[in-house]
């Protein structure tokens, strides 16, 4: 249980605010790349309570900018991009990737306004078919390279859920919540006669929990794992929540990270990079521009119910009816919240770092670390990976 103080310090995602300091020092997914077209080359862009504009400009650069015009405050997303950059339709300032004020029609062009009026441009990166944004303090640290947003042995696919109405610490939290997947996905596929595979892998009796803390050079998690009794017991290996808002999860034979990112204290934006390994090992031709995008819909029905018939729905579910901020000084933990625990401390030491003048825990900067980051997340892996430490 927490004190509202305490709820307020790790749900309130705005500038200027500890949390939103603290998640502002990570790179966040803002949406596919293919959403920027030649059609439409610019996108309103909502990110930790700011509101942005995304455009590509006419020679295929990326840019981020306040969406707000410093001018008249008109929005930019109305504007026209140009071969440039992206000009203002109310007066035609226009503004470059960088957010440099290049074009001030019907102003004269000594003075200082047109430095005055250059707007704080956030880094942007292209990778494995999403556009990453950087909102903190500059220099930028290194974007982190999951194995599997660069391995060519296998296809990558990406998932976009429906906006959610609630706060990203719900979605992240479950990350950490091992017991939910017996009732709030095995039991409810069971009552529906559904997903039988799935079924059968949750609907165990779990017999032990476990939870990591895993602080390695590239990144900062809690690694959770189950042990299932019953006529099949088995012990995973398991998988890590990565800090700050991402989980990493090996399922049916592919690999899936997934960003909770906030769009403000109230909504929050996820976002899948599935990645198929080829069954034989072999190298797979995929372009950025042939990632296929997944558009899920929102499940709750028009009598205001919930469509639960999968993992997905159940989760967004469980979590908005938590209420848009989960109110979390009147909840009552046991045993198995463990690693939500866990995770709360490790967020109030990560935000006190921020605060001291430090970086947190995950941020990339050595550049010898700049390199696909390795997971064991298969026996196999996890045998290659014990391999490597005892030589």
């Amino acid at each position: 249980m927490l004190t509202p103080e305490e709820n307020a310090l790790l749900t309130q995602v705005g500038k200027g605010t500890p949390c939103g300091e603290l998640l502002r020092r990570y790179w966040m997914p803002v949406c596919p790349a293919a959403e920027l077209t030649q059609a439409a080359p610019k996108k309103r862009v909502r990110l930790m309570g700011e509101d942005l504009v995304l455009f590509r400009d006419g020679g295929g650069r990326l840019g981020l900018l306040p969406e707000h015009c410093p001018h008249r405050h008109a929005s930019l997303y109305h504007g026209f991009v140009e071969a440039d950059g992206l000009r203002c339709a109310y007066h035609g300032w226009k503004f470059d990737v960088g957010g440099q004020c290049i074009e001030q029609p019907f102003e004269a062009a000594e003075g200082g306004l047109k430095t005055d009026a250059c707007r704080r441009a956030y880094p942007v990166r292209l990778e494995a078919g999403l556009i990453f944004a950087y909102l903190g303090p500059l220099p930028a640290p290194i974007l982190p390279r999951w194995e599997f947003m660069e391995r060519t042995d296998g296809r990558r696919a990406i998932t976009v859920l429906p906006l959610h109405r609630c706060n990203w610490l719900q979605a992240q939290e479950n990350s950490v919540d091992p017991t939910h997947t017996y009732y709030l996905h095995a039991h409810t596929l069971m009552l529906l006669g559904r997903d039988r595979g799935a079924q059968d892998y949750f609907h165990r009796p779990i017999e032990k929990l476990d939870f990591e803390l895993c602080h390695e050079p590239a990144w900062t998690g809690i690694r959770k794992s189950r042990a299932y009794g019953g006529d099949r017991p088995e012990r995973e290996l398991g998988h890590p929540a990565v800090f700050p808002n991402i989980l990493i999860n090996p399922q049916a034979g592919e690999l899936v990270i997934h960003w909770r990112v906030p769009v403000d204290d109230r909504q929050t934006r996820i976002f899948w990079l599935r990645f198929q390994p080829s069954a034989d090992g072999a190298i797979v031709e995929q372009a950025e521009a042939d990632i296929p995008v997944t558009y899920i819909p929102h499940p709750k029905k028009g009598d205001g119910d919930y469509d639960v018939s999968d993992f997905p729905a159940q989760d967004l579910m469980a979590w908005e009816t938590q209420g848009p901020v989960f109110d979390r000084t009147t909840e009552l933990l046991g045993v198995s919240d463990r690693g939500i625990v866990m995770w709360r401390k490790l967020m109030l030491e990560q935000i006190a770092e921020v605060q001291a003048g430090r970086d947190p825990a995950g941020v990339i900067r050595d550049k010898h670390l700049d390199r696909p980051i390795e997971l064991a997340l298969s026996k196999g892996s996890a045998r290659r990976a014990m391999a490597t430490e005892e030589a």
